[in-house]
C-alpha cells in the first residue's frame, strides 16, 4: 500500500471524525475552542516536537540501547514500561519443568553430579529455543536427589515440592560451585552459540517459587539479558517481529513451530520436550499478564534496539517537582504517583510504526554518526546541502516527505545520512504538549514561558503512568520544573456489569440516545457527583442519569416555574434598590444566608480543586430551595394578607435563583442559561448576554447568620426523625396528632435549647418550634432540658467488632460497657470515643438502646431525640376529615383546570355523622384553604369521595 498512502489514510481517520469530536463537545456543554485547535500531526506541532527532541539530545539525556521491552507484535513495536502496565489481564499459561543433563561434572571434580540433572521451571515454554544459559542463586543450598532411578538438581528449599517427600537426599551444594558446569541444549538450532549453555549465578534468582534454576532467554528477559550480557554469552533469537518463530528455523520441534505465533507454539514445544524425555513436569498457572493497551493482545518481553530518554538522571527532581504538585485527591500523587517516580526507569521512546512524528535522527551509512535536525528549517538546509531540490519547501515532515531526504556526513566525508527508520512514541508527542500546541520556541515563546506551569490539568487514573508522567519527564528534563500545578485525578467509567465499556460487547448505552432523552446536564450532574471524581471508579448506569433528572433538573426547573406562574399572576418585578435582608420574614433570612454561605463553600473548594466537595453542596441547595423554602412559602405567594411579605418572598427567591443560576453555570450550564436568560438577562441592571460571561458570585459575609442555619438544620432533623415515626406507626401526615417532644444535646445550637436568653433568642426558637409543629402536624413542640426524660438509655458490647480484636478481655469490656452511665452515653451518642478497661471504643463498639420512657414513640440522630405522642383522640379525627376533604376538593380543582387564584363555590353533603360533625366543626377552615366564597348543601346527586374514611358527595364551579 505504501507508505505514503498509509499516512494519508490515517491523516484522513483523523479529520473524518472532527465534526463528531465537535459535535459531542459542545453537546456536553465543554468550552474547547475548536477554531484554534492543535493537532498532534499539524507540521508546527510535530517541529516543536522535534524542537524537544533536539534539546534532550544536547542535555545528553538521550541514548540508543538493546534492551528488553514490553513488544506488541501485533503492532510491532515496543512499548514503554507505563504503557505495559495500562491493561493487566487475569491469564492462565502452561508452567513447565524441564531438565537440563549436566555434561562436564566429574571432570570438574564433582562426581556426585555425574550423570545429573539441573531442573528448571518456566511460565513461558516458547522462550526455550533460545536458552543460552541457567541461573542459580550463588548462595542457594541445592539437593543433590536420587529419584526413580534419576540424579536430579533442586534448590533445597522447594525440594518437597517439586519432587515430594519420597525422593532421597544423597548430598547438597550451593549454587557458587555450581557455577560454570555445562549442560545439553534443549534444542539444537542454536548450539554453535559461543561460550553458551552453562551454569551462571546471581542474586536475583530466589526460592519463592519454581526450583531455584532459572532458564536464561536473553532475548526475552530483562534480567536474563542484564545477566548473559555480563557473562559475555551472545543473545539469539528465535522469533520475529510478529511474534511468530522464525520460518528459517525448521530444526525447532522437526519444523512444526516455523512460521507459528509463540503463544500458540507452546503445546507442540512441551509435546516436542515430553516425546524426548525432557519434560520432568506440567501445569498451568493463574496470574496477571499484560496486554497491548491498543491491540488487546498478549504483550511479550523482547530485546529491541531503541532510542531511550534518561529518565534515571532526572528522578530525583521529578519526585522533587512532583511535591510542589496538589493532587486531587492526594494519595494519587503521595503514593501511586510518588512511588512510580521513585522507581522511574528510562523511557523507550522509539516505535518501529509509520504514523507519528518522526524521529529526527539522519545517521551516517559509514561512520555511524548521528545528526539531530531540530526544524524544518534545518532540514530543508542539509537537504539542499545533499543534491535535493525542494522549490517549495518541506510542507509535512510525517515519513513519506522526508524519509528518502538524505546528505553527506560531515564527520567522516565518506558516508551519507540517512534517516533512522523509527517514530517518537505518541506519549511523546502528550508529554510535548504544553510548548508543540504554541509551536514554541519558532512561536510565542515569551507567552509560553510566562504560562507555565499549568493552573491545573485533568485527566483519568491510569494517566499516572502517561500523560501526568511524560508531562513530568520533559517539563523536568527542559526547564526544571513541574508541568502543572493541580491535578485533577478522575476515576474509569465501567459498564454497569462492572466490565470496561465495550464497542464489542455493546455493554453501554448510546451516549447520543442518553443526551437526546436526558440531557447534557443530567448526564453531566451524574457523573462529576460519582466516586469518579475521587479517582474511583464507578459503574455507569442509565438510571443514575434518570434520577439526577427527577432529583434535581426537574424541582429546579420547578422551582423557576412557581416562581415565574406567580411572579406573572401578580405582576411581580424586581425591585430597583432591594430590601434590606434584616427586614425579611425568617425563611427568607435563612434562604440568603443558606445561598451566601454556598457560595463561599464553593469558592474554598474550588480553589482546592475538590469537585467531590462542590458537586453535592451545590446539588443539595436544589433540595433547601424546593422541599424547605418553596414549600414553607407557597402561601406567601398566594394567600398572604401582608403585601410587603408577599414582595419579601418573590424577592428573597428570584435573587436566590439568579445567583444559584452563575453559581451552577459550570456545572449544569444549560439549566444555568435558561434560568439566567429568563430571570436575569434584559432583567437585572448589568447583566450580559449570557451567564457563562458573568463572573462567579462572591460571598457576601454579613448576610451569613450561622445560627440561624445551625437551629434550621436542628429543626429539619426533628422533622425528618417525626416523619420517620409518623411512616413506621402508619399515621398519614395530615391526621393532627397532640404533642412532640424534643430533646437536643450539647451540639444543637443554643438558640433552641431550653431557657434560651432575650426576647429575640426567645421569639426565634418558637418561630422554629412552629415551623416544626406545622411540618408535622402536631399541636405543640416542646423542648425538653435532657433527654433522659425522654428515653432511658443502655448500652452492650459490639461483639461482632470488639470479639476478634479483645479476645479474652472480651468479657471484662463486656460487664464495664453495662455499667456505662447515660451521661457518657450521651457522648456516644454523639460521637465521642471513650476508654474503657485500657481499650479504647468508638461508638460503633457500642450498641446504644434507647426505650422510651411512658408512651410514644422514639427516634434519634446524633444530638436530636424526638418522642411523638401517638395518640389520636375523636377531635384530631375530626380535623384529619376535615383536612382529607381539603385534598379531595383540590384535586377537584386541579381536574376542573381551574388556575390558583380562582375562587369557588363549593357544595357538600356529608355521608356519615362523623363527616357532618366535621363540617361543622371545620366548614371555615375547609372554605378558607380552598378558595370557596361559600359553602352550600349539595342537592344533586354525586359519586361519593372517602375523606379519612369518611364518605363524602361534593361539587365546586367556578365563582364569577
Amino acid at each position: 500500500f505504501g507508505i505514503g498512502n498509509y499516512n494519508e489514510a490515517c491523516r484522513g481517520i483523523v479529520m473524518r471524525y472532527t465534526a463528531e469530536w465537535r459535535d459531542v463537545v459542545r453537546r456536553i456543554g465543554r468550552w474547547v475552542d475548536f477554531d484554534n485547535d492543535y493537532k498532534t500531526m499539524d507540521p508546527a506541532f510535530m517541529e516543536s516536537v522535534w524542537w524537544v527532541f533536539g534539546a534532550l539530545w544536547q542535555k545528553g539525556l538521550i541514548y540508543q540501547g538493546y534492551k528488553v521491552m514490553p513488544y506488541s507484535w501485533r503492532l510491532g513495536t515496543p512499548l514503554s514500561n507505563f504503557e505495559a502496565n495500562m491493561d493487566y489481564r487475569r491469564v492462565q499459561d502452561p508452567a513447565v519443568t524441564v531438565r537440563f543433563a549436566l555434561t562436564d561434572a566429574v571432570a570438574r571434580g564433582l562426581p556426585l553430579l555425574a550423570d545429573a540433572t539441573l531442573l528448571a521451571w518456566t511460565t513461558t515454554p516458547w522462550t526455550l529455543p533460545s536458552n543460552v544459559a541457567l541461573c542459580v542463586g550463588p548462595a542457594i543450598d541445592y539437593a543433590i536427589v536420587d529419584k526413580d532411578g534419576e540424579r536430579l538438581v533442586v534448590a533445597e528449599a522447594l525440594r518437597v515440592a517439586v519432587l515430594g517427600e519420597d525422593a532421597v537426599v544423597v548430598g547438597h551444594i550451593v549454587g557458587a560451585d555450581l557455577v560454570g558446569l555445562h549442560y545439553t541444549p534443549l534444542f539444537s538450532v542454536f548450539a554453535d552459540t559461543p561460550d553458551a549453555f552453562r551454569v551462571v549465578a546471581d542474586d536475583y534468582v530466589t526460592t519463592e517459587d519454581g526450583t531455584g534454576v532459572v532458564h536464561q532467554a536473553p532475548a526475552f528477559g530483562e534480567e536474563d539479558c542484564r545477566v548473559c550480557t555480563r557473562e559475555g554469552i551472545g543473545m539469539v533469537d528465535a522469533t520475529d517481529a510478529e511474534g511468530r518463530f522464525r520460518a528459517d528455523l525448521d530444526s525447532i520441534a522437526d519444523g512444526k513451530v516455523a512460521g507459528m505465533h509463540v503463544k500458540d507454539a507452546d503445546k507442540l514445544l512441551i509435546a516436542d520436550l515430553k516425546a524426548r524425555g525432557l519434560l520432568f513436569a506440567q501445569a498451568t498457572i493463574d496470574h496477571d499478564y499484560p496486554y497491548c493497551w491498543r491491540s488487546g493482545t498478549p504483550l511479550i518481553y523482547k530485546a529491541i534496539s531503541t532510542w531511550f530518554v534518561k529518565v534515571s538522571d532526572l528522578r530525583e527532581r521529578m519526585v522533587a517537582h512532583n511535591a510542589q504538585t496538589r493532587w486531587v485527591p492526594d494519595y494519587v500523587g503521595g503514593k501511586r504517583f510518588g512511588n512510580w517516580l521513585e522507581d522511574a526507569r528510562d523511557w523507550a521512546i522509539s516505535r518501529n510504526r509509520y504514523w507519528g512524528t518522526p524521529l529526527p535522527i539522519w545517521t551516517c551509512d559509514a561512520c555511524g554518526h548521528h545528526d539531530i535536525v531540530s526544524s524544518i528549517a534545518d532540514l530543508e538546509a542539509r537537504a539542499r546541502a545533499g543534491g535535493h531540490v525542494l522549490p517549495d519547501g518541506i510542507p509535512d515532515i510525517h515519513r513519506h516527505f522526508i524519509d528518502d531526504l538524505d546528505w553527506a556526513c560531515d564527520a567522516c566525508g565518506d558516508g551519507r545520512c540517512h534517516r533512522t527508520r523509527e517514530v517518537l512514541d505518541c506519549w511523546f508527542e502528550s508529554g510535548a504538549m504544553p510548548y508543540a500546541q504554541n509551536h514554541y520556541p519558532f512561536e510565542n515563546k515569551e507567552m509560553v514561558e510566562n504560562n507555565l506551569p499549568a493552573d491545573f490539568i485533568a485527566e483519568g487514573l491510569d494517566q499516572t503512568r502517561g500523560w501526568f508522567y511524560t508531562l513530568l519527564v520533559l517539563s523536568t528534563a527542559l526547564f526544571d520544573r513541574p508541568a502543572f500545578q493541580n491535578v485533577i485525578v478522575n476515576g474509569l467509567i465501567l459498564a454497569e456489569d462492572g466490565q470496561k465499556m465495550s464497542k464489542r460487547l455493546k455493554n453501554y448505552p448510546d451516549p447520543a440516545v442518553v443526551l437526546e432523552q436526558y440531557g447534557a446536564d443530567a448526564l453531566r450532574a451524574y457523573l462529576i457527583n460519582s466516586p469518579v471524581v475521587r479517582a474511583e471508579p464507578m459503574r455507569f448506569a442509565e438510571r443514575g442519569v434518570r434520577e439526577v433528572v427527577r432529583s434535581v433538573i426537574l424541582p429546579l426547573w420547578n422551582a423557576y416555574s412557581f416562581f415565574a406562574t406567580y411572579a406573572v399572576a401578580d405582576g411581580w418585578a424586581p425591585p430597583q434598590t432591594p430590601s434590606p435582608v434584616a427586614e425579611r420574614a425568617l425563611l427568607d433570612r435563612w434562604l440568603v444566608s443558606m445561598t451566601q454561605s454556598l457560595i463561599a463553600e464553593v469558592h474554598v473548594e474550588m480553589e482546592a480543586y475538590r469537585l467531590y466537595n462542590v458537586i453535592p453542596r451545590v446539588l443539595g441547595f436544589v433540595d433547601h430551595l424546593t422541599n424547605w423554602y418553596i414549600r414553607r412559602s407557597r402561601r406567601r405567594f398566594w394567600r398572604n394578607d401582608n403585601p410587603r411579605d408577599t414582595q419579601h418572598a418573590y424577592e428573597t427567591l428570584y435573587e436566590a435563583l439568579g445567583v444559584f443560576s452563575r453559581l451552577l453555570a459550570p456545572i449544569l450550564p444549560f439549566s444555568a442559561e435558561l434560568l439566567y436568560q429568563r430571570l436575569e438577562a434584559g432583567v437585572r441592571p448589568g447583566a450580559l448576554d449570557s451567564v457563562h460571561l458573568e463572573a462567579m458570585p462572591m460571598a457576601s459575609a454579613h448576610a451569613v447568620d450561622a445560627e440561624l442555619e445551625a437551629a434550621m438544620a436542628a429543626v429539619r432533623e426533628v422533622v425528618v426523625l417525626g416523619r420517620n415515626l409518623r411512616e413506621q406507626h402508619k399515621l398519614p401526615v395530615r391526621q393532627p396528632l397532640a404533642r412532640l417532644e424534643v430533646a437536643f444535646g450539647h451540639g444543637a445550637p443554643a438558640d433552641l435549647q431550653p431557657g434560651a436568653s432575650g426576647a429575640a433568642a426567645q421569639a426565634l426558637a418558637e418561630a422554629l418550634l412552629a415551623i416544626a409543629a406545622e411540618e408535622l402536624n402536631v399541636k405543640q413542640v416542646v423542648v425538653v432540658a435532657d433527654v433522659e426524660s425522654l428515653v432511658v438509655l443502655s448500652a452492650k458490647a459490639n461483639f461482632k467488632t470488639l470479639g476478634r480484636r479483645l479476645g479474652p478481655k472480651m468479657k471484662a469490656v463486656a460487664d464495664a460497657v453495662a455499667t456505662l452511665s447515660p451521661a457518657t452515653l450521651r457522648t456516644l451518642l454523639a460521637g465521642a470515643s471513650i476508654e474503657l478497661a485500657g481499650e479504647l471504643l468508638g461508638p460503633e463498639d457500642i450498641l446504644v438502646v434507647q426505650t422510651a420512657r411512658g408512651d410514644g414513640a422514639i427516634a434519634s440522630a446524633g444530638d436530636v431525640t424526638v418522642r411523638l405522642d401517638t395518640v389520636v383522640d375523636d377531635a384530631l379525627r375530626l380535623e384529619f376529615v376535615a383536612r382529607e376533604a381539603v385534598s379531595r376538593v383540590q384535586n377537584a380543582r386541579k381536574a376542573a383546570g381551574l388556575a390558583v387564584e380562582d375562587r369557588i363555590v363549593l357544595s357538600l353533603r356529608p355521608q356519615s355523622a362523623a363527616m357532618a360533625e366535621a363540617l361543622a366543626v371545620h366548614g371555615g377552615w375547609i372554605a378558607g384553604e380552598t378558595l370557596a366564597i361559600a359553602l352550600r348543601d349539595l342537592n344533586a346527586d354525586h359519586e361519593d369521595v372517602i375523606c379519612g374514611g369518611e364518605p363524602l358527595a361534593m361539587a365546586l364551579e367556578l365563582a364569577t
